[in-house]
């Protein structure tokens, strides 16, 4: 069987320029626009064109500020890293990438599948901590694509994989290897360890999404594994509806710190992008440091090879054809799709 191993992710414009960046926007606004309650097709989609042209112009300085995002390119190479160990190992397979709401988009990379030939298809969400709008959605899109094509392969989705027992390690090195590098001691009561997290509307948690209960479950492994006792977790939020976010929010974290300085590690993140690049590196480096306080940023360590390994063995019980349970894979209860696996399902 020839395998198409589909990489999802988010996505984000490479340059900035406006109608790329007002288009993106616009398809992120009118994906999450349920939180606004029940309206027509039209209006939704109105309002997210709305929204997007408000938000474009700091967005497009963020861009502009950090020459463009990197993200499709760190993507691509974690793919491709992903196919050179897979084929060593023998396996007939491909990689794409497919992102949500930039190109390549993941209707795009089911039709490169198709075209190449695979009659399987795995779908893996590049996203740490599954999310509704995020992982989720990334699934539906990926199999809602696959039917109006008429794939008529194996189509296999996984979602959660936090829980991968590397993972949390691998962040706990690049945290331990960067404050070495930096001369700063985790240990000092003058060094505040602050984990930030992407933020989501609270409309999504209220709908039973575990969201924020997998995120204080990993960062509680994270510090466990640095031997941290106390640490801060904040959200970024992009609150451009007025409606509630994920609390507290990173902004108020950092002011009601009590040291000389914080680390800063996003831990939503497997690429740079604009959330670490000018969210953190810029903007929360400015508060901090309008607090009196010294700031350092965890790097994303996206070209782990440790990372390319987590990977491999996601899809291992998928490409050798036993029983994913075998590595602790489930159900997943986040998404209400029979075959949908993932690690974080509770044990029944």
């Amino acid at each position: 069987m020839s395998t198409a191993i589909l990489l999802l992710n988010f996505g984000e414009p490479a340059t900035p320029e406006r109608e790329a960046v007002v288009s993106y926007l616009e398809r992120i606004f009118f994906n999450n626009r349920e939180i606004e309650g029940d309206t027509t097709e039209a209006e939704a989609r109105e309002r997210s064109r709305e929204l997007a042209e408000r938000r474009a112009g700091p967005l497009i300085e963020e861009y502009e500020e950090i020459g463009g995002s990197p993200l499709n390119g760190q993507a691509r190479q974690q793919a491709d890293a992903l196919q050179k160990r897979l084929r060593e190992r023998g396996r007939d397979i491909e990689t794409y990438i497919g992102m949500q709401f930039t190109e390549p988009f993941i209707g795009d990379a089911v039709d490169a599948a198709i075209a190449d030939g695979h009659d399987r298809i795995i779908g893996l969400p590049i996203y740490p901590l599954c999310g509704p709008s995020t992982t989720v959605d990334a699934l539906e899109e990926l199999r809602e694509a696959a039917n109006e094509r008429d794939f008529d392969g194996d189509l296999q989705e996984l979602s959660g994989w936090h829980r991968h027992p590397d993972y949390p390690r691998l962040r706990a090195d690049a945290i331990e290897a960067y404050v070495d590098r930096e001369g700063v001691d985790l240990h000092d009561p003058d060094t505040a360890l602050v984990f930030s997290a992407h933020g989501t509307p609270q409309h999504y948690l209220d709908e039973g999404s575990r969201y924020d209960i997998y995120v204080t479950e990993y960062v509680e492994t994270v510090a466990g594994l640095l031997d941290i006792d106390t640490y801060e977790l904040g959200y970024q939020n992009h609150e451009n509806r007025g409606i509630p976010w994920t609390e507290p929010e990173i902004e108020d974290v950092i002011e009601r710190v009590e040291a000389e300085r914080v680390v800063v590690d996003p831990i939503s993140f497997i690429h740079e992008q604009s959330e670490t690049l000018s969210e953190l590196d810029v903007e929360l480096r400015e508060e901090a440091e309008d607090e009196g306080l010294e700031f350092h940023r965890v790097p994303i360590p996206h070209d782990d090879e440790r990372f390319v390994g987590v990977l491999e063995d996601l899809v291992e019980p998928f490409l050798a054809d036993f029983d994913p349970a075998v590595y602790q894979f489930r159900q997943c209860q986040c998404r209400d799709e029979p075959g949908t696996m993932c690690l974080n399902a509770p044990f029944e």
